[in-house]
């Protein structure tokens, strides 16, 4: 008795023909093969694909993952030595030159509010984000934001600023030792040059 998978085939079956000829095999050469070339393996991928009927549905879960917080405030403290790094900053890159000689790479942790107009955090609530990268501008006037790569933030949704060669120990140090590298050059300190507390702000940077 003849099976189909592990079905016994039915009495009168009107394909048994060709069943029972097996599956056909076709050489290089063969005029079917020549005729009738063998699909590329990632066309055959894209065929067999998942399709996503409700489009945007799996992104629209997981903003739903997302944990919204209000704004930190910084203490006195926290937002002088803010303001003393920003400056730090606006030394090392406001002559781009120098800036692109001597690159300063960054982690900077920042206040980024809700944007999904669905979501009820929006207009209320956001999230803390930290990016790294190369800072490349430090404007405390006009936009009042910092550059990192190409990345713009407010200034005052800056929430902490981390290096990896320990710039601002270095920076520290030497003001405890008498070296006042701003005055060399003819700079003044943060808040003369409008570094305010990163509440303080009110352009809206980029």
């Amino acid at each position: 008795m003849l099976v189909i998978g592990d079905i016994p085939m039915p009495a009168g079956f009107r394909y048994k023909d060709i069943f029972e000829r097996g599956k056909p095999e076709h050489t290089l050469t063969d005029p079917f093969r020549i005729k009738h070339p063998s699909m590329d393996v990632r066309k055959r991928a894209k065929i067999f694909a998942p399709f996503d009927a409700l489009r945007g549905f799996s992104e629209a879960v997981a903003a739903k993952d997302i944990i919204y917080e209000a704004k930190r405030r910084l203490n006195e403290e926290d937002m002088a030595e803010l303001n003393r790094r920003l400056n730090i900053l606006w030394r090392l890159t406001y002559n781009g030159r120098y800036a692109r000689q001597n690159p300063v790479n960054v982690k900077v942790t920042y206040y980024a509010a809700c944007t999904d107009p669905e979501s009820e955090a929006y207009g209320r609530l956001g999230r803390y984000m930290t990016l790294t990268g190369i800072c490349r501008k430090v404007d405390p006037y006009d936009t009042q934001s910092i550059l990192i790569d190409y990345t713009c933030i407010p200034l005052r949704d800056i929430y902490q600023i981390e290096d990896e060669k320990g710039i601002f120990l270095i920076s520290r140090s030497r003001d405890e030792h008498g070296f006042k590298e701003a005055d060399e050059h003819g700079f003044k300190g943060a808040d003369e040059h409008g570094f305010k507390g990163a509440d303080e702000h009110g352009s809206d940077g980029c």
